[in-house]
């Protein structure tokens, strides 16, 4: 007898073929049966009028915290996704070896917070989560910040010397050796800005002979963005490195004609040999630090030597000249402009929240640098902001290439994050998918499953084929809408009716049911 059979629905399969008719039937958290007059089953779920996908697999998302603060991992279930890939944007966090402060301090505007760090690698976070039982399916990146804290300490901002590049590479092949499934980098971000050609050479050389791969949110978006992809193309070619480019995009609307120079470029060095793909989040604005808008040199300082220097009138006429004519990075605040970056968490002042730094600027007195200035140099906590990055024409071209895989960038640091954190998969479907008609509905599943499976080397998730993992969705899309995504205040994603994570039922008749486990991949 079956376990579980879903039956009379639109068998939507993650391969890219044309939907079918068919039932399907599970038994001990697998797909054993797809098709017709099935064995009895002790559940039924009548899908008539629904269609039936695989689990949605996030291929940038941030949730190692989330997988011990939310058992229920609703921010995940409650849009689709039963496996997600963290660890990106050089943000982890294992290994610790000493300079706990430091790691978490850089941890908290991402991943949010946790009391007990009690493991020291990736062997024993990934117990220690199983412990707690997470609540969806986890593969795990080594991040790359954490390899220069443990490595270089609080000194982690400048160039690596050889033997330290050394002892980093050996900390990537135990990881790499014992579950992670690649290296990720922030080279837009302290302390992952500050390494060289040379180290990240070394540690690509390691990530080839595992055969794992580098995802990298490169060092500029912006101005540079056609060079800044130049520079981890190259890497890749030199190295033979797989690469994936997290979350494509240009930022700043002077730079969207750009997007066409940097597809081109990628097609040149994919017809040279080099394994390239990237990833998308569905949205024309993002959501990161609020710290990330500080010139470099502001961020080669710990916090408290930071809030000190913004009290200093010199060094703000400096930071300000930095921000303002930035040359060799991303100055977000001048792409963005100071009326599109709001501020949704400060720890510190709470207060101003909900608003844009020229609404802090003028309930202050000052300008929006001023503002950014006075909120971080009393910030003891999480500053997290959403910032308007790209035009829409601009999203669906990149959308539209066959690199371009699913990801969210979900953060849950935030008591209000962006709407990507609890509904990106949902409004990819019903805005660009089943409304707007961007992408062929079997197409987009297959971005959203099969295809970031392929990338892993996940053989056993991704398809609803027999012997596969049992993670599936069913969808209503007559009702499918993105939901409201308030935080704790998050209700559900109409439309989305059920969940299976592993032949269980982890969301029902649209509401997380908090009995889905899951497990490390």
């Amino acid at each position: 007898m079956l376990d579980l059979s879903i039956e009379n629905g639109l068998i939507v399969d993650g391969s890219g073929s044309d939907a079918f008719q068919a039932d399907i039937g599970i038994s001990d958290g697998r797909i054993v049966n797809i098709g017709k007059n099935l064995p009895e089953a002790r559940k039924h779920i009548d899908a008539k009028g629904r269609i039936v996908t695989p689990g949605f697999i996030d291929m940038h998302a941030h949730s190692e915290l989330v997988l011990l603060n939310d058992p229920s991992s609703k921010g995940r279930i409650a849009q689709g996704i039963t496996t997600d890939v963290s660890g990106n944007c050089g943000i982890g966090v294992f290994p610790v070896a000493g300079n706990l402060e430091t790691l978490k301090a850089l941890d908290d505007d991402v991943l949010g917070k946790w009391p007990d760090w009690n493991w020291k690698d990736i062997v024993g976070f990934r117990e220690y989560v199983e412990k707690h039982g997470p609540g969806h399916n986890a593969v795990f990146l080594q991040a790359h910040a954490p390899l220069r804290i443990a490595v270089m300490g609080r000194d982690a901002s400048r160039a690596a010397t050889d033997s330290e590049i050394e002892r980093m590479c050996a900390l990537l092949d135990f990881s790499l050796s014992n579950g992670a499934r690649g290296l990720s980098s922030g080279l837009y971000y302290a302390p992952c800005i500050f390494a060289d050609r040379r180290e990240l050479v070394e540690l690509l050389k390691v990530v080839k002979r595992h055969d794992a791969f580098f995802a990298v949110h490169h060092r500029c978006e912006g101005n540079t963005v056609v060079e800044s992809v130049r520079e981890v193309l190259c890497l890749a070619e030199e190295t033979g490195a797989r690469l994936e480019i997290s979350h494509l995009k240009a930022v700043g609307m002077d730079n969207q004609d750009k997007v066409d120079q940097v597809l081109s470029l990628i097609d040149i060095y994919r017809n040279r040999g080099v394994d390239v793909l990237f990833d998308q989040y569905p949205y024309t604005f993002g959501s990161t630090s609020l710290f990330s808008l500080l010139p470099p040199d502001a961020l080669k300082l710990d916090r408290e030597s930071l809030r000190t220097a913004l009290m200093d009138d010199g060094t703000r006429r400096m930071w300000r000249e930095e921000i303002l004519n930035a040359r060799d990075w991303d100055s977000i605040y001048s792409l963005s402009g100071e009326r599109n970056v709001v501020a949704v968490q400060l720890d510190s002042s709470p207060d101003l929240q909900g608003l844009s730094l020229y609404e802090i600027g003028r309930r202050m007195g000052c300008d929006g640098i001023d503002a950014l200035f006075n909120v971080l140099s009393v910030e003891r906590g999480a500053a997290v902001m959403t910032d308007v990055t790209q035009s829409e024409e601009s999203l669906v071209k990149i959308m539209s290439s066959p690199l371009m895989c699913f990801g969210t960038d979900a953060l849950y640091s935030a008591d209000v994050p962006h709407p990507r954190s609890y509904s990106a998969a949902i409004h990819l479907l019903e805005s660009y998918v089943l409304k707007r008609k961007v992408l062929r509905l079997e197409d987009a599943v297959r971005r959203m499953s099969s295809e970031v499976a392929s990338r892993l080397r996940l053989s056993d998730r991704g398809l609803l084929r027999s012997f596969q993992a049992a993670d599936i969705c069913i969808i209503d899309p007559e009702s499918l809408h993105a939901g409201a995504a308030a935080g704790r205040h998050f209700d559900r994603n109409p439309g989305l009716d059920y969940v299976i994570l592993n032949g269980q039922i982890a969301l029902e008749r649209g509401y997380v049911t908090g009995k889905g486990r899951g497990v490390i991949l």
